[in-house]
């Protein structure tokens, strides 16, 4: 492993299996999907979703403040918060011209702007919030993170589709080995529940229609797959150089020990069918990180339980570990996709995976695809030995990024 692996000291994640990262893991490693029946998306042909459980901006943030955000910067604010407490770090000490923020989405949020045009095609343009743009736009998570936790560091918003949470944590690594920062605040965020998103991804033909059964309907690596659901949540990462966490007598919860990103250079939407890209970006970050294949013991796969997507990766993962792959798990089976910020939130459940040496089961893998060859953990938890693992992230557009976390 190369000296340029990070320290993550901090972990921050609201997602569909419950608040904070701790309950986040006992719910995943419970088994349950937590698809249902959406009433935010009624009246659109798929109509169901993960949603984050019993999630209260008002009381969590006070009532002004939740007022001038969108869902998805509100979960990102409060993921960045859990992240820097966890981290055992104080905002009144730490020096904030040093302190980055790096986080990702897919796009802009789509929870008001329908409502914004419709008063504007009904001929009521003053009955739009002022707010409607700026709260929003893709920075805006980024915005109030820095406002909240008065870093002044530099700042920057990702929104290279499904890969852009591991893109932004990848980003805030290389500013820490730049010396550009002395930590860097890096996930994702994304609540894609609107009527506007769902309809979108539904004529894409990317959901899933197992409206009878929805718990059942995010089926990754499964023959009868159909495509994925909607997911939503925040995941935040505190991330520092080794010397810096050491000197305030932090253990890190892990290393991230390497990055690479590709893009596949094939289609606006759909992977290359082999999975050549993929499997490059794995190789780029076992390089960045000074590791072989034979060194990783876990995979954190993007597996979106889209049929052409599940499988690409497959071939990609059977390539790279000359068809020895170590186990995999796929959390979008439990808590959907959540988008831009899927990567992030995979990737901090990656480091409790080695911090708990615990690997969370796949949901509603009924019979493997027959193309298929992998070790899926599914039906429980598997308790295994781990040192290494990857965090794979992939988007439309061809965009690849995969981690490398280690156990130290």
């Amino acid at each position: 492993m190369t000296s340029a692996a990070v320290a993550v000291t901090g972990v921050g994640l609201l997602t569909p299996a419950r608040i904070g990262s701790r309950d986040t893991f006992d719910g995943l490693c419970s088994g349950r999907s937590t698809a249902a029946i959406d009433p935010d998306l009624q009246g659109a042909p798929v109509d169901f979703s993960c949603a984050v459980p019993d999630f209260r901006a008002q009381e969590a943030l006070g009532r002004r403040l939740a007022h001038r955000m969108d869902r998805f910067t509100q979960l990102a604010v409060l993921a960045a918060r859990e992240a820097v407490t966890d981290a055992g770090l104080r905002t009144d000490e730490w020096l904030p011209e040093r302190v980055g923020v790096v986080l990702g989405t897919a796009s802009s949020s789509m929870e008001a702007l329908p409502t914004d045009m419709g008063h504007y095609l009904s001929g009521h343009p003053e009955r739009i919030s002022p707010m409607s743009l700026t709260r929003s736009l893709p920075s805006a998570p980024v915005a109030e993170v820095t406002i909240a936790l008065g870093a002044r560091g530099p700042s920057f918003s990702v929104s290279n589709a499904c890969a852009a949470g591991n893109q932004a944590i990848a980003l805030g690594v290389d500013l820490l080995r730049s010396r550009s920062c002395d930590i860097v605040i890096a996930g994702g965020a994304e609540s894609p529940r609107t009527l506007c998103c769902a309809i979108l991804l539904g004529r894409l033909r990317a959901l899933s229609r197992r409206r009878d059964r929805p718990e059942s309907a995010s089926r990754p690596f499964d023959a009868e797959r159909d495509g994925l659901v909607i997911g939503e949540g925040a995941g935040v990462l505190v991330l520092e150089r080794q010397e810096h966490a050491h000197a305030r007598g932090v253990v890190p919860r892990a290393l991230l020990a390497g990055h690479g990103s590709t893009s596949d250079a094939h289609h606006y939407v759909a992977p290359e069918p082999e999975g050549h890209g993929a499997e490059a970006a794995m190789r780029a970050a076992l390089a960045d990180a000074g590791l072989r294949p034979v060194d990783i013991d876990h995979v954190n796969a993007h597996a979106t339980s889209t049929t052409v997507g599940d499988l690409a990766e497959a071939r990609a993962l059977n390539r790279l570990f000359r068809n020895d792959v170590p186990p995999v798990t796929a959390p979008k089976s439990l808590i959907g996709h959540s988008l831009g910020a899927a990567g992030a939130v995979e990737s901090a459940i990656t480091v409790m995976t080695l911090q708990h040496q615990r690997i969370p089961p796949t949901a509603n893998l009924e019979r493997l695809d027959p193309a298929i060859a992998l070790d899926v953990v599914h039906k429980g938890p598997r308790d295994t030995r781990m040192r290494a693992a990857l965090s794979n992230s992939f988007a439309f557009g061809g965009h690849n990024t995969v981690l490398v976390f280690t156990t130290g």
